[in-house]
């Protein structure tokens, strides 16, 4: 089982068929989480989550009593707490209702301090355990993340480059079959390796790492394959 949670990042940046992929997701039995004002928001679309959770502080009377009205499952946040909302979502969907994977929307833009906590919190203890079962999603964006080990990252055709960044301490990075390759890279600082694409014969490339945490990033130009 798969979940899918949408956080209250800006409208402009959501994939174009946001509304389809939760219909889809909802039909298929997946787990739909609204993350604070992110509930709103789903109900707009004219889908009830299954989880709402947050410290609700964005939204008005009117807006968390319909939530409270529709919503099943609703945990509500402290606004002093040491873990964010996106950080609790995680560890309840995880731990409680036992998916198989959470692709997370609505996690970027506007503020760069929200979109930092949403991408350094897989660095927490806590949340990095569940790293490679997370996706966070864009309409330009689609980040993976991959800790240790060798991996076959598969061709998104979404999207048109892909980068690999280190966010901590990385020995032994490399990069196989793409077009342009890395060969046993170590660092004691995060780095990231932009603007790098497929071989066009080929569906995949190998990621291999000796230690660290590293994030795949697929992106394209907002006016590229605009169909997500």
């Amino acid at each position: 089982m798969k979940a899918y949670a949408l956080l209250g990042g800006p409208v402009n940046l959501w994939p174009m068929n946001i509304k389809e992929v939760f219909k889809k997701a909802q039909n298929k039995g997946d787990v739909i989480v609204g993350v604070d004002r992110g509930s709103l928001l789903l109900e707009e679309m004219g889908i009830i989550p299954d989880l709402a959770l947050g410290d609700f502080d964005s939204l008005k009377k009117g807006e968390l009593s319909k939530i409270e009205k529709n919503v099943k499952d609703i945990r509500y946040s402290n606004p002093i707490k040491d873990y964010t909302d996106s950080e609790l979502m995680i560890r309840t969907i995880f731990n409680e209702y036992h998916v198989d994977s959470l692709v997370i929307l609505g996690a970027t833009g506007g503020r760069i301090d929200h979109f930092l906590v949403n991408f350094f919190m897989i660095l927490n203890p806590e949340i990095r355990k569940f790293a490679e079962k997370i996706t966070i999603l864009d309409r330009q964006n689609k980040i993976q993340f991959c800790d240790s080990g060798n991996f076959e990252i598969k061709r998104d055709h979404y999207f048109y480059y892909f980068g690999v960044a280190a966010l901590e301490t990385v020995k032994d990075l490399n990069i196989i079959g793409a077009k342009y390759s890395l060969n046993n890279f170590s660092s004691d600082y995060p780095r990231i390796f932009s603007s790098n694409e497929f071989k066009p014969d080929q569906d995949s490339f190998i990621l291999k790492i000796g230690q660290g945490l590293v994030a795949v990033i697929f992106s394209k130009d907002i006016n590229r394959f605009d169909n997500l």
